[in-house]
């Protein structure tokens, strides 16, 4: 479990999180019912936060560990760190259950320069290939929040994916 007040790349380790519906992280800067940031990029406040809630897998963390970088848990700014569960794999509109806690899956992170900043070669390892030879972005996943609550570490993740046809996570 991961939270920063203040718009930055990594957020500190909680033993819980409360998420709040319809706004993501309580007291994180990324929370919120629509899309903010912290750069000069101009952003449209009218569009709605698709990524509320980052999670992100703790084999990934443990693949680019063993490459010689060192990224501990909430480090690439995730405010979930998942084992056991393929994130990037999962269709769009599959729910998350934690507990009391619904997260609705929206898309892929888009791995961005302040990964490179952070670690230098990090960023390269966070994009890979599709089946297809599109570009697969393997930080995390993006999530709203349908129901809140508090949220522990080592809690379980049940899955419900979406009536087929499946919709395979793109970029939010």
């Amino acid at each position: 479990m991961h939270c920063a007040r203040r718009h930055g790349f990594s957020k500190t380790t909680a033993m819980f999180i409360d998420i709040v519906a319809g706004l993501g992280v309580a007291g994180d800067a990324h929370a919120g019912t629509t899309v903010k940031h912290r750069s000069r990029v101009a952003v449209d406040p009218t569009q709605p936060n698709l990524r509320q809630v980052h999670l992100i897998a703790s084999e990934l963390l443990d693949e680019v560990n063993g490459l010689g970088f060192e990224v501990a848990p909430g480090a690439l700014g995730e405010n979930i760190t998942t084992q056991g569960i393929d994130l990037i794999g999962l269709p769009r509109g599959t729910i998350l259950a934690i507990g009391e806690v619904r997260l609705s899956v929206t898309g892929l992170r888009n791995p961005c320069s302040q990964i490179e900043k952070f670690s230098p070669g990090l960023l390269k390892l966070m994009v890979g290939k599709r089946e297809d030879g599109t570009p697969l972005l393997r930080t995390g996943i993006m999530t709203i929040v349908l129901k809140g609550g508090s949220v522990r570490a080592g809690d379980a993740i049940e899955i419900a994916l979406p009536a087929e046809p499946h919709i395979r996570l793109e970029r939010v």
